[in-house]
């Protein structure tokens, strides 16, 4: 009875090994967080965030093992227009004195017909919201170092006065100066992390 006992938990173990997700860090060299938004109806201003850091966790083979978290430095809004990316700094939009993060923390990934969203919790301008992002990850593969890599990428629509994000000023035809839609896009590789040796 022993013996089969001591077999059961051993194969539970084993079994459990299988299962457990690899910890990948974002490769900030490799990685672009952007957005665009309307002006004044007629053109799209893109933009990116330069500092920011993320883990995912994921098995390498089911998508739907997949969590993820990622913070991004605020003040590093870059539009290419220092006047422009001063504004945005201001209390007017991101307001990063106060609000000096934008964070997602993912919880779980579900199915949606043929796509995968990470559902999580998104916090702006201090306003946390549940959402769903459409994500697909490409990988594991092992880059000419002998690094396992992943990708990363979710392209989603977030409406800025749901964060209190509100500044704009309507034109003579009724359209604002700063759209309300922003669409986000995150192209991102992560490297697999090697736990260190015990000594």
């Amino acid at each position: 009875m022993s013996k089969r006992f001591a077999m059961v938990v051993s194969s539970l173990i084993l079994s459990a090994g299988v299962a457990l997700a690899d910890t990948y860090q974002i490769d900030p060299a490799h990685t672009t967080v952007g957005f665009s938004i309307k002006h004044m109806v007629i053109n799209n201003v893109h933009g990116r965030f330069a500092d920011f850091k993320g883990t995912v966790e994921y098995d390498g083979k089911d998508v739907a093992s997949v969590k993820a978290s990622g913070t991004i430095e605020a003040k590093s809004v870059d539009t290419g227009i220092k006047q422009r990316d001063d504004h945005l700094r201001s209390p007017d939009f991101f307001d990063v004195a106060k609000y000096p993060e934008i964070s997602f923390s993912g919880q779980k990934v579900q199915k949606q017909g043929d796509r995968y969203v990470l559902v999580g919790k998104f916090t702006m301008h201090g306003v946390t919201k549940d959402v769903s992002l459409p994500v697909t990850v490409n990988g594991p593969i092992v880059d000419p170092y002998g690094k396992s890599r992943i990708g990363i990428e979710i392209i989603t629509t977030l409406n800025r006065q749901d964060y209190g994000i509100n500044w704009s000023k309507t034109l003579d035809n009724g359209g604002l100066v700063v759209g309300d839609d922003v669409k986000i896009e995150i192209s991102a590789e992560a490297v697999k992390q090697v736990p260190e040796a015990r000594k």
